[in-house]
């Protein structure tokens, strides 16, 4: 961490611009107690000068005299001064106080004012008050200001130390909260750049607390893990191509080199050709379902979103899939809760999603078991399920049968090229639905679920199809083409 990189921090310049307008804030807050307590002050002091002036000016001349004298006595210092001047300008009493004839000349008569005279090495301001008697004299009450003004001047360097202080401590925090800042960005650059070195399992650090930043990097650190995962399957998807295309590729190139030696009668080039042409279409098929699932990822289909209701898409693929069920001796049943499960979303994607589950738990059930296909809408979400008495699925490997390509053992012998559950966790993505797989004691369980939006409650009913509404499993009565295949 270099300590010139701490200014620039956007922390480090947001604590500054507090400190700055905390700062004016408090330059307007002093200068507005400034003004109060010097305006009491003042006033305080004028109101004790007029009415010292008001009981003076009420006493006869010998009597003012006496008490003037007195009060020197008792307090021979220039703090209070009370002075009685004749007309001539002469004192007659009181204080002493060297005033020029200038001075008092200038002084105005029953009004407080300030002035300011030289006595010995000092220069002295006083506020006061004169009165002109009928006599002509001239009586003079008045406050040195000395105490006044060092209280001013105590106030405004309890400001200005009490600003410094603020200002050292305030650089202090901005420098500590910069400092701070600079540590955390540095260990995320050095994080992105191991990332941007290939290293896609790192992830941005974070320090446990509940700021911006750290939400800002857990939102981050989602999307590197989403990113890790695409880039994983991205990665395999090659290897995974060329290690399940292979047999197709080399069962037709066996095949034609095979007939070409052979040099048989035209029904042996037909049957050739026909397994040729076989071979190809299987190999399209599985280049066609990483072609659907690549759509269903890039998220374009959300834009022909519409309100499917999940009971018709499950029931329009128990439909196309009864024929099959009924090859192969396996019960196809369809259960409701009588309730529509609407949501937003892909009519078409809905129906081949769960056409491949159904697909895949047909495939994988032995002949006398039962494969259970649902949708429901309860407790605040809306999904479907489709259950099998197959071998299932084991825990270990129920993440990796969503990746393209990826096959159990018990199902490397058969036809298939490993990428439905990749396209049904690929259409649940896109529909912002959660895929989960359990057990089905005996057999599999997945279920594709998300929260249910609020839609307007219409009747279930489905040509051709047999619907126990109390949740019971009930058979599909009559095989059909589903109106969602595209």
């Amino acid at each position: 961490m270099r300590l010139i990189d701490v200014p620039r921090t956007t922390s480090f310049r947001l604590a500054l611009r507090f400190l700055l307008l905390f700062g004016a804030a408090s330059l307007a807050l002093f200068g507005f107690l400034y003004w109060q307590t010097k305006h009491y002050v003042v006033g305080r002091i004028d109101d004790w000068l007029l009415r010292e002036q008001a009981l003076f000016s009420s006493i006869d001349r010998p009597n003012l005299v006496e008490r003037l004298d007195a009060h020197v006595v008792a307090d021979p210092s220039l703090e209070r001064p009370l002075t009685l001047f004749g007309p001539a300008g002469q004192r007659l009493a009181g204080t002493r106080l060297n005033l020029p004839a200038t001075v008092l000349n200038s002084m105005p008569h029953d009004v407080v004012f300030e002035f300011n005279f030289r006595q010995g090495n000092q220069d002295l301001t006083f506020r006061g008050v004169a009165h002109r008697r009928p006599s002509g004299d001239l009586m003079l009450v008045a406050l040195d200001m000395e105490g006044p003004q060092a209280f001013a001047a105590v106030l405004i360097n309890a400001f200005i130390w009490g600003g410094l202080v603020t200002t050292i401590l305030g650089l202090a925090g901005a420098a500590i909260v910069g400092a701070d800042a600079v540590r955390r960005i540095a260990g995320v650059t050095r994080a992105t750049q191991r990332i941007v070195s290939g290293d896609l399992s790192e992830r941005l650090p974070t320090l446990g607390r509940t700021d911006d930043f750290d939400r800002l990097i857990h939102v981050i650190n989602g999307m590197l893990g989403e990113l890790e995962r695409l880039m994983q399957e991205v990665k395999g998807v090659c290897d995974n191509i060329a290690h399940d295309l292979r047999t197709p590729l080399t069962r037709l190139l066996a095949g034609l080199e095979r007939t070409r030696r052979r040099s048989g009668s035209a029904d042996d080039y037909v049957a050739a050709i026909d397994e040729a042409i076989l071979e190809t279409k299987g190999v399209l098929k599985t280049f066609a379902a990483i072609l659907r699932i690549s759509e269903a990822e890039s998220g374009a289909r959300r834009a022909g979103f519409t309100d499917a209701d999940l009971c018709e898409v499950v029931a329009d693929a128990a439909e196309l899939y009864e024929p099959m069920a009924e090859a192969k001796g396996v019960r196809l049943l369809l259960a409701s809760d009588g309730v529509p499960a609407m949501m937003r979303g892909d009519p078409n994607l809905l129906f081949e999603a769960v056409g491949n589950l159904v697909d895949n738990a047909l495939k994988f059930t032995p002949p006398g078991g039962c494969v259970t296909v649902r949708a429901f809408a309860r407790a605040g979400t809306v999904g479907l399920e489709v259950v099998d008495t197959g071998p299932g699925i084991p825990p270990d490997e129920r993440d990796a049968v969503q990746r393209r390509f990826y096959r159990t053992e018990a199902s490397r012998h058969t036809l298939g090229s490993g990428l439905g559950l990749a396209l049904v966790a690929a259409v649940a993505r896109l529909h912002a639905m959660d895929l989960a797989i359990s057990d089905a004691m005996p057999g599999c369980r997945i279920t594709i679920t998300r929260a249910a939006a609020i839609r307007p409650v219409t009747t279930l009913s489905h040509a051709g199809l047999r619907i126990d509404s109390s949740a019971a499993f009930a058979p599909v009565s009559s095989p059909g083409s589903a109106p969602y295949v595209s």
